[in-house]
């Protein structure tokens, strides 16, 4: 079954969208198309009364000018170029909005000969017909408590919309250094603590995610770059149909849980050509997930690209048929990973890695039912489930272990496959190092550097109420 799935992405990934309908935009999901030329609305928030000085609070100029542009179909919001925008936390709603609204960020036209690109995702088959633009700017967020009230779990929230687009080539600060400040006063791992901002007073111990999607069908985010977000950079809950292309967070390796992208409860996703520096996971696949294919994609300084973890405190987790291949990884903590804690139900299945280069990254391949973050777990006999896991051509230097397979004594992994593996220690900062398996159950493919004598032969196992998803 899973080696005819890839086939079958195979076979999408070669298919040839014609670009004859160049002058449209076609969403799949709503069955619109918009003409090349047709006035549909461009909404500039300097019209709406902001300074874009970077320090007058621009953020009602910003709900402004979003309320009229959710009147007008395919209307487009304005962040010109050649200003910084103070946003305090914002909401952009859809529920009265028009659908396939863009959000653009820092536009300059550039006068150039147009150009067509097509772009084919294997998922929801998004046909986009775009100008030469180059986009400048930056919308910063506020760095004095005051701003946040108790605290919240995100700076910019789009929310409910069909058809939303973010693109451009300007800049998204969360200006992350006043909740990431290592004083006295910051723990980790206490909510109930408080950060010092720059004028001494204290910063809530919930911090923000810099931009959220939430229950929307139809997402594209293009071109631009978040940095220094003050936890997660992009997210997306309860999405369908999302595509995040020439992204790029840039965030310091050392800045606490700044996942890059961050996906829960969304299916049909694609993320390529892609830059991602932070803190945390570079990308985190979380319960609820299915049809995610990431290519094409540098990521480091972070914690790799993860799935999970999943099932804390003994919940359902659900995720299947994830594909990750091309990407670059260098000076990361781990580089491809799944994670479970134990306790938790459900099942990770039908994964492949494939193709990833790694340089200097601490744990290249990991698979861990008994992850536990901030101490305090004990054993349990349940476990989410992990079968049909499969690595292609995984090459390059380690620095602390190569592969780690630990596995429920209960619930062992099943299926894992491994072709053309070869990790070698990096110089001078590793010495040679066995792999590890526990309960771990799958085919060598190939002959692999170094040698995983530790996994076991494949046995056959049915599948538990426990596990079913």
């Amino acid at each position: 079954m899973y080696r005819l799935t890839l086939k079958c992405l195979a076979l999408k990934l070669l298919l040839l969208i014609s670009c004859d309908a160049r002058h449209n935009l076609y969403w799949r999901g709503n069955r619109r198309s918009i003409a090349e030329g047709e006035s549909s609305g461009t909404f500039n928030v300097l019209d709406f009364g902001a300074k874009g000085d970077g320090t007058s609070d621009d953020t009602k100029a910003f709900e402004d000018s979003w309320n009229e542009a959710c009147k007008v179909a395919a209307s487009t919001l304005l962040v010109p170029s050649g200003s910084t925008f103070l946003v305090g936390p914002i909401s952009f709603l859809g529920k009265e909005c028009k659908e396939n609204i863009v959000f653009q960020v820092n536009f300059q036209e550039i006068k150039e000969k147009k150009t067509e690109k097509c772009y084919s995702s294997i998922f929801s088959y998004i046909v986009v017909y775009l100008d030469i633009l180059q986009l400048d700017g930056k919308i910063i967020a506020p760095t004095s408590s005051s701003a946040w009230g108790s605290g919240l779990l995100q700076w910019m929230e789009f929310k409910s919309l069909t058809g939303i687009t973010i693109k451009g080539k300007g800049v998204i600060d969360g200006q992350g250094s006043v909740w990431w400040n290592k004083s006295p006063d910051y723990d980790t791992a206490d909510e109930n603590d408080m950060i010092k901002d720059q004028e001494g007073t204290k910063m809530p111990g919930t911090k923000p995610t810099a931009l959220r999607f939430y229950g929307s069908n139809g997402v594209m985010v293009n071109g631009i770059t978040i940095q220094n977000s003050p936890q997660t950079h992009l997210k997306f809950d309860n999405c369908v149909n999302i595509q995040v292309s020439d992204f790029t967070t840039s965030s310091p390796g050392d800045s606490p849980n700044t996942d890059g992208i961050h996906l829960q409860n969304s299916q049909d996703a694609v993320i390529y050509r892609s830059t991602l520096a932070c803190g945390d996971d570079c990308i985190s696949i979380q319960t609820g997930c299915s049809n995610i294919y990431i290519h094409d994609v540098d990521c480091g300084p972070g914690h790799g690209i993860s799935i999970g973890g999943l099932g804390k405190e003994n919940t359902k987790a659900c995720v299947s048929n994830i594909t990750v291949r091309d990407v670059t990884m260098h000076g990361t903590t781990n580089g491809v990973r799944i994670k479970s804690w134990q306790g938790g139900s459900g099942s990770v299945k039908q994964v492949m890695f494939s193709n990833i280069q790694v340089s200097e990254v601490a744990n290249p391949i990991i698979i861990d039912q008994y992850y536990c973050d901030g101490g305090g777990c004990h054993n349990e006999t349940s476990a989410v489930a992990v079968s049909n896991i499969n690595y292609i051509n995984i090459k390059g230097t380690y620095t602390r272990e190569p592969v780690r397979f630990a596995c429920s004594d209960s619930l062992p992994c099943t299926g894992i496959s491994l072709s053309t593996i070869e990790l070698k220690p990096a110089t001078d900062k590793a010495s040679s190092s066995d792999p590890f398996c526990w309960e771990a159950h799958g085919e060598l493919k190939t002959e692999t550097l170094p040698p995983i004598q530790c996994l076991k032969t494949e046995k056959s196992t049915s599948q538990s109420s426990n596990d079913a998803c």
